[in-house]
């Protein structure tokens, strides 16, 4: 069974979201979708400042397997990435913590409504398993 955290929320994308307070949130894969992937071997991050809408494709990721999309879970703007996922073995920390060290960008939300959308930890963990 994947782990999923329930403090979180989630897209049907297999994107995590942490509230971080102030319209502030961190995203990050989910587990499911890192172990779907296989190691992730490089991490192309977003540009500080850049806006995307919900749904844009914001990132992605290669493992060696394939190369995958991240997809913003919401709309807003970069207010930081995970500069350290950069680093050669940068990636490992997605492959090993998910959803602590291996968080990808802070986002400024653009509407908090979109939030709303997210699935619940127990709607993620039912589209995961199907």
């Amino acid at each position: 069974m994947t782990n999923v955290p329930g403090d979180l929320k989630y897209s049907k994308d297999h994107e995590w979201v942490q509230s971080l307070g102030n319209n502030r949130i961190r995203v990050g894969i989910t587990d499911y979708a890192q172990k779907q992937l296989g190691d992730l071997v490089f991490v192309e991050l977003p540009a500080v400042g850049s806006r995307w809408d919900a749904g844009d494709n914001f990132s992605t990721v290669e493992s060696v397997k394939s190369v995958s999309e991240l997809y913003m879970p919401v709309t807003g703007t970069i207010a930081a990435v995970n500069e350290s996922l950069g680093d050669p073995r940068g990636p490992d920390q997605i492959n090993d913590d998910p959803y602590g060290d291996g968080w990808i960008a802070e986002v400024t939300v653009a509407n908090a409504a979109d939030l709303k959308g997210l699935l619940t930890p127990a709607e993620y963990e039912k589209l995961a398993s199907e």
